[in-house]
């Protein structure tokens, strides 16, 4: 359960009161997990697959695995993310997507129709709800935009200066934290670790990336 503080940060959440929040968890019928790091958190083919996830706490991968067992990150999930097999994008047939834990996380699971069932009072902060339902759904379209942009480029330089500069313009200057490690920026540019750490330490020697751990600057 989120506290006070925590729930004024949540995007699924906005305008809605904490007396309201506190109501609709017990209306909703919401439970809450906890996971270790590197845990399964949801299997979108698993029991729980009509249910949507919100991370309350702690980071969280969304990961697609084809057919030959490569892993992809798709999206990276921190505190107020929300995931769910009626909010993905699907893959192949032989691809399965995956919730796994970065760190320790708590989890809250709603069952999708009950977000989407208006109750018998036909409440305020239940219509507030859907609203920030589909503003998130707005978002992930727009991120997924963006990864199609950062993965249609050919090369592997072409496609780290892409992510580069949207994260840079999201920041609105010419330097940004990455948000993940250096493995993962692999997964999420779907390239191999060792080609692309030849990559940036060549960017580095030609002068366009300066990087300190994950403080990076574009000199473009």
């Amino acid at each position: 359960m989120l506290t006070q503080q925590e729930l004024e940060k949540s995007p699924l959440f906005k305008d809605i009161s904490y007396e309201e929040y506190c109501r609709m968890l017990t209306c909703f019928q919401a439970v809450q997990k906890s996971y270790r790091p590197e845990e399964l958190v949801y299997d979108f083919t698993g029991p729980r697959q009509n249910a949507v996830g919100i991370v309350e706490r702690g980071e969280a991968s969304l990961i697609r695995i084809d057919e030959d067992g490569v892993s992809t990150v798709l999206e990276e999930l921190g505190s107020g993310s929300v995931f769910g097999k009626n909010l993905a994008f699907a893959g192949s047939g032989g691809d399965s997507l995956e919730v796994v834990c970065r760190t320790g996380c708590d989890v809250l699971f709603i069952d999708y129709a009950h977000i989407l069932k208006r109750c018998e009072n036909a409440c305020h902060h239940h219509s507030l709800l859907v609203q920030n339902m589909l503003q998130l759904m707005a978002d992930k379209a727009q991120s997924l935009s963006e990864r199609v942009d950062v993965l249609s480029r050919r090369s592997i330089r072409d496609k780290l200066l892409c992510y580069f500069r949207q994260l840079a313009e999201k920041r609105g200057g010419d330097s940004f934290v990455l948000p993940f490690s250096l493995s993962m920026l692999a997964d999420y540019i779907a390239t191999d670790r060792s080609a692309m750490m030849r990559e940036l330490k060549r960017l580095r020697e030609d002068g366009v990336v300066h990087s300190d751990g994950r403080q990076f600057t574009l000199h473009l």
